[in-house]
């Protein structure tokens, strides 16, 4: 992903760290859909065993297993927070953490 720099420890991919150029949209982007899923569990839950299955579908093709999950974030984006920003994150979520 251009602007962006992702780095993971451990064997099992057991840390992430994601890394943005300064005032890259994506960072809006990737913190909404965190606050997204914490304010619906249920949703959360559909993503996290979304992402299970496709561990075990794509244990060493990392390309399809974000491609696939990338497809139900954007499809999550659309359907809730379509043209959200900055500006808006943070007056209905009182911060961007």
């Amino acid at each position: 992903m251009a602007q962006r720099r992702y780095f993971q420890k451990g064997r099992d991919s057991t840390h992430h760290a994601h890394f943005y150029q300064i005032e890259s949209g994506e960072i809006t982007r990737h913190l909404a859909f965190r606050n997204y899923l914490t304010s619906h569990p249920d949703e959360m839950k559909l993503y996290g065993d979304l992402k299970e299955k496709l561990a075990q579908q794509f244990p060493h093709n990392m390309k399809s297993y974000i491609a696939a999950k990338d497809y139900f974030a954007k499809q999550l984006e659309r359907k809730h927070w379509h043209g959200i920003t900055d500006n808006n994150l943070i007056k209905h979520n009182g911060s961007l953490k």
